[in-house]
């Protein structure tokens, strides 16, 4: 039976075995990975599907998270790349800070999303003056760079450097400056759930005295009327928390800023409302166009490329240049 079934498939590969070479050269084509990637038009997420606030007011408009598209950088997309104007190559180290595999860049890059979504959240919860309180500061490892000298993981909460609390990365670059180059620092952090003692020793840079990582602020609290944020797990990333926190706000509050208009935004946000810079403008413009939105919203260091290209391209379109949340809402009420 073997022999019969060994038989018919050196038979079948010998008859097809032109036809089975170029499938395999197909397939390594599209599976080899070249140290790029590449940017393409992405599009909008509807932010009233994702969040939902108990008791929320009827909101006849709605606000959208713009977001990039990336694809992978194999043969044939590279070479498509060169065909579609808007389709523009970047290299894996334009992506990744010194040192940082991809791995951790997804890694940071989860981080930097539990961030904005605890600082959208807080941001609207303050600006509509609804029941909030902050009962603890996460200090996340996001950053461990190659000069590091230390054990620690991304993704650590560090509670205490030397014994002393820390409450944010400036709190621990104090800490550090106090001390001597090669000083071993002792650390508690904690780790799935469990404290845990660690280690990093200092070096010496132009900067000053450093011990390598790079820390966020991550936020549990307590909000009245309760607040229902979900994301998808091939989300990461902070540019989305403009719009979340402007969702968040309009739908704790009784006036619709939308104005029944769909509105397409990027922009990070802090726990202070200031709005910071994104990258791929150029991508969520496009995406917002093509998404048929009356609004694009934009931070103000982005704001000069966004409008240029609206310009060129003769986009139909509102541009909104945000620096700070507070700055945003007065410009929405006025549409």
């Amino acid at each position: 039976m073997f022999t019969k079934i060994y038989e018919k498939i050196k038979t079948f590969i010998k008859n097809n075995y032109k036809y089975l070479i170029v499938l395999l050269i197909v397939f390594l084509l599209f599976t080899i990975e070249l140290p790029f990637a590449i940017y393409t038009p992405g599009g909008a997420v509807n932010l009233n599907d994702r969040i939902e606030v108990e008791g929320k007011e009827n909101v006849k408009g709605s606000f959208n998270m713009a977001y990039v598209s990336m694809v992978k950088g194999s043969i044939p997309f590279l070479l498509i790349s060169k065909i579609i104007p808007d389709w523009d190559i970047v290299t894996k180290e334009e992506e990744t800070l010194e040192g940082e595999s991809m791995k951790e860049l997804l890694e940071r890059e989860k981080l930097y999303l539990q961030e904005s979504i605890d600082t959208a959240t807080i941001n609207a919860y303050k600006n509509a003056q609804k029941e909030l309180n902050i009962t603890n500061i996460n200090n996340l490892v996001s950053y461990i760079s190659e000069e590091a000298n230390t054990n620690l993981k991304i993704g650590d909460n560090i509670i205490s450097v030397n014994d002393m609390s820390i409450k944010s990365l400036n709190d621990l670059k104090n800490i550090v400056s106090t001390l001597k180059e090669n000083t071993k620092v002792n650390l508690k952090i904690k780790r799935d759930n469990k404290e845990k003692e660690a280690y990093a020793y200092t070096y010496k840079t132009s900067d000053g005295l450093k011990i390598g990582i790079s820390i966020l602020n991550t936020y549990d609290y307590e909000v009245n009327p309760k607040v229902k944020i979900t994301s998808k797990a091939s989300e990461a990333g902070s540019s989305g928390g403009l719009m979340m926190s402007l969702t968040i706000y309009n739908q704790l509050t009784k006036e619709d800023i939308t104005h029944g208009k769909k509105i397409v935004g990027t922009g990070t946000i802090d726990i202070d409302g200031n709005v910071g810079i994104i990258g791929g403008v150029k991508y969520k413009l496009i995406g917002a166009v093509k998404n048929k939105a009356d609004i694009f919203i934009c931070p103000e260091e982005n704001y000069k490329e966004a409008a240029k290209i609206a310009k060129d391209r003769n986009y139909n379109i509102t541009i909104i240049k945000a620096k700070t949340f507070k700055e945003v809402l007065e410009k929405l009420k006025n549409i």
